[in-house]
């Protein structure tokens, strides 16, 4: 077989796995990354993005990122990426020692490409640094093609300034990372080993090593240095994989797309131990009627279990802003939603967030702002066939009495004003339901937080009230 054809297999096979890897084993990081953006198809959002420099990167990234609402097909653009980083490396290795036996150093071009998969394990490691390293490869490997001279010299004087503007200043772009005070590292050492590789390779065969023209054909000492470079990056990737947050980015993930069912099944096979999980844990089971039967068949974390107290972060308070819109808490849930977009790092908008602040302007009739969102939403791509469905119940009451989900949150929701805290109590619950009784999940909920906290005084209290 060919040298060129056994590349391209051992491209698919690294593909593939990279594939593998984010639709099987890290899925949710991808939906994770997915909910923190608001890409939209507009004009001035897109002007915005790009008048940066590091832009191009950055709007290369946020357009790729929208389609992590689907694992596969993020899984798919990531092998896509990293493959072609891969074989770009290839190129340029080949190119500097075109004539010279380099195979046994063949598995070297995959090392760029393993650092960058090594970078997408941090949830908050974004695409657009991918994007930067493709656009500069692919600048390098214009200026080697072109033949020498002034030609090649004119070309690198107009394209410098471009490449600067596509990928940063210095190489440091504005968005290749949610954290502004974390330096990427990785991302940099991927950079460096693509643009630096080639040219070592070259000083070590051609001036050190003084290493023969071959004859182009295959080698098993390809196999081998693919094997031993996929073998040690690939068990570095494994180990550094964080499957623990991927766990409780799944059950947030449930819980957005109210995947009651799968929860319960979710837990059935492992009790969730930390925050989030148990939080969805027993909105599940209240969705279903059966938070107050089977709830201390599960672990529990006290009161935080049912509703915890806010934090400031874009992650955690989403979860209980789910547990408070399903209560009936129309407005509690409108603030954390929206405290918790205002505290994503990169000042980014999120298309989950819009999407519910949406629905709680709607349930709370302040059409205006709801009509707002809507209409940022319809500039998305996979939000737009909602925000279209949804744009003609705003001031529509009766449609609105009818819709299963919003007629029966603005039954539920509070008749009065009061001020709420960060933290959730008793006489807040009883009040949920006794202003609508047929509001069963403030019911499961009030009687929860009795037993969690043992107040038979205040059981005591609620059992004379709905006796009266």
């Amino acid at each position: 077989m060919k040298l060129k054809y056994l590349h391209i297999l051992c491209t698919i096979l690294f593909g593939t796995a990279v594939l593998l890897f984010f639709g099987l084993a890290y899925p949710h990081h991808l939906h994770y990354q997915e909910q923190f953006q608001l890409f939209l198809f507009d004009g001035g959002y897109v002007w915005d993005v790009i008048r940066h420099p590091g832009g191009v990167a950055d709007l290369l990234g946020r357009f790729s990122t929208q389609f992590f609402l689907y694992a596969w097909v993020g899984g798919l653009i990531i092998a896509l990426l990293l493959s072609a980083i891969q074989l770009l490396t290839l190129r340029l290795f080949y190119g500097q020692c075109s004539m010279f036996n380099v195979q046994w150093l063949y598995g070297l071009s995959f090392i760029p490409s393993f650092l960058l998969w090594l970078f997408l394990l941090d949830e908050n490691a974004l695409t657009g640094g991918l994007w930067a390293v493709l656009l500069t490869l692919l600048a390098l490997w214009l200026f080697v093609t072109l033949p020498g001279g002034w030609v090649r010299r004119i070309v690198v004087l107009i394209t410098l300034p471009v490449l600067y503007w596509m990928v940063g200043p210095d190489w440091n772009g504005s968005h290749y990372h949610r954290y502004p005070t974390v330096t990427p590292v990785l991302l940099y050492a991927a950079w460096l080993s693509a643009v630096l590789l080639p040219l070592l390779v070259r000083i070590l065969v051609v001036r050190v090593l003084h290493r023969p023209a071959v004859n182009g054909q295959w080698s098993m000492i390809n196999v081998l240095s693919f094997l031993l470079v996929s073998v040690i990056m690939g068990t570095l990737v494994w180990k550094n994989a964080n499957f623990k947050a991927e766990k409780v980015m799944q059950y947030d993930f449930m819980a957005r797309h109210q995947q009651w069912n799968r929860i319960l099944e979710a837990i059935h096979k492992e009790k969730p131990n930390n925050q989030i999980g148990v939080t969805v844990q027993n909105l599940a089971l209240a969705m279903h009627g059966m938070l107050l039967d089977q709830m201390f068949e599960y672990n529990q974390n006290g009161i935080l279990g049912l509703l915890p107290d806010v934090q400031e972060d874009a992650t955690s308070p989403l979860p209980t802003a789910e547990a408070f819109y399903q209560l009936g808490m129309v407005n509690v849930a409108q603030r954390t939603v929206f405290e918790a977009q205002e505290a994503i790092l990169d000042f980014q908008k999120s298309g989950r967030c819009y999407k519910r602040l949406a629905q709680t302007n709607l349930i709370n009739g302040d059409y205006e702002v709801a009509r707002k969102y809507l209409t940022a939403l319809q500039k998305t791509l996979f939000y737009r066939e909602w925000a279209n469905e949804t744009l003609p119940l705003l001031g529509d009451e009766e449609a609105i009495a009818r819709h299963p989900e919003y007629g029966r949150l603005r039954r539920w929701a509070y008749k009065e004003d009061y001020y709420f805290s960060d933290h959730v109590t008793s006489e807040m619950l009883r009040d949920l339901y006794l202003g609508s009784t047929d509001n069963q999940m403030a019911y499961q909920y009030l009687l929860a937080y009795y037993m969690l906290t043992g107040d038979r005084e205040g059981y005591a209290e609620f059992q004379n009230l709905i006796m009266k």
